[in-house]
């Protein structure tokens, strides 16, 4: 951690040293954020390095999963089954670590669209503190002028209408702000929460097939020894499986009982009735989908034979 606790530079008016000048080429996207109001342009910018990130990681998922795929496919041109069915396995597992940087990166998009909504909104209000500031400038123009004007009355009379409209508008900003800002990072914490932990699931069982490869020497002109844990490494990928679903359905349970709580609190009825009246009706719960492109019940990623 920075000892500041901030990446912010503890002088803003302190310039920092220059670099080597670098000519920025033209591009319509260079063009858009050139005409961003004031108030928008940095959230703007935000949400452009955002989805330059997301790309990053679509980009790191498709390449963890080619890397699976090319690791299977190795092991089993060795000739050793050993190697050739526990590298089949690890690909497995790797292209499910791959799935979950792109269900990351999908999660990361989500948390953008709610920026997106600040950023509107902040566009939205420019031109209300626009139109109050010019009115307040022709009056300060009007009074150095013709003091005794009479559209000073007027000018003051459409300054009173435009710092109404603005404190409307201002205030609608501060509630978006607040409440998209705290929902967008929400989804990002959550996003990283389920990664982390789904990623530490899947590297114990990736540690717990390695264990079946036996690495001890082999004496010159000794046959190999023969392989003895497919049914344990099918095992494996059976209890990875069973993990991930669990969490998944943890998450499930812990949602919808802060959704149940959260009822009774706003309904004045104990928790603990509305959870026996909602619990007749949950739905039973469904396995998701199977993230990667690997048969669940083959425990393979190697292409069917021809």
């Amino acid at each position: 951690m920075n000892r500041s606790l901030s990446i912010r530079s503890s002088k803003a008016g302190t310039p920092s040293s220059p670099g080597p000048s670098k000519r920025k080429a033209f591009s319509f996207a260079s063009l858009r954020g050139s005409i961003q109001p004031e108030l928008s342009r940095r959230l703007y910018q935000l949400i452009k390095s955002s989805n330059t990130l997301i790309a990053a990681h679509e980009t790191a998922g498709r390449e963890r999963e080619s890397i699976a795929k090319q690791l299977s496919e190795w092991g089993e041109q060795t000739g050793d089954e050993m190697v050739s069915d526990v590298s089949d396995k690890v690909g497995v597992i790797l292209s499910e670590l791959g799935a979950l940087e792109d269900a990351y990166a999908h999660a990361l998009d989500d948390a953008r669209a709610l920026l997106k909504t600040v950023r509107n909104t902040e566009k939205s209000v420019q031109p209300s503190r626009d139109a109050k500031a010019k009115i307040a400038d022709e009056i300060q123009r009007v009074k150095a002028r013709e003091p005794q004007s009479s559209r000073l009355v007027i000018l003051e009379q459409e300054l009173v209408r435009a710092e109404a409209e603005n404190l409307v508008a201002e205030a609608q900003l501060t509630n978006i702000t607040r409440n998209k800002l705290k929902e967008s990072y929400d989804v990002e914490f959550a996003a990283v929460i389920e990664r982390a932990e789904k990623q530490i699931i899947l590297a114990k069982h990736g540690r717990r097939l390695l264990e079946l490869l036996d690495d001890s020497p082999v004496t010159p002109g000794d046959a190999r020894r023969a392989y003895q844990n497919g049914a344990a490494a099918r095992q494996v990928l059976n209890d990875a499986e069973d993990d991930l679903k669990a969490w998944d359905k943890n998450v499930e349970e812990d949602s919808f009982a802060l959704v149940e709580e959260m009822t009774a609190a706003g309904s004045g009825v104990p928790a603990s009735e509305t959870g026996d009246r909602v619990a007749a009706a949950e739905p039973a719960y469904v396995s998701p989908t199977p993230t990667s492109d690997y048969d669940t019940y083959d425990h393979t990623i190697r292409s069917p034979a021809p």
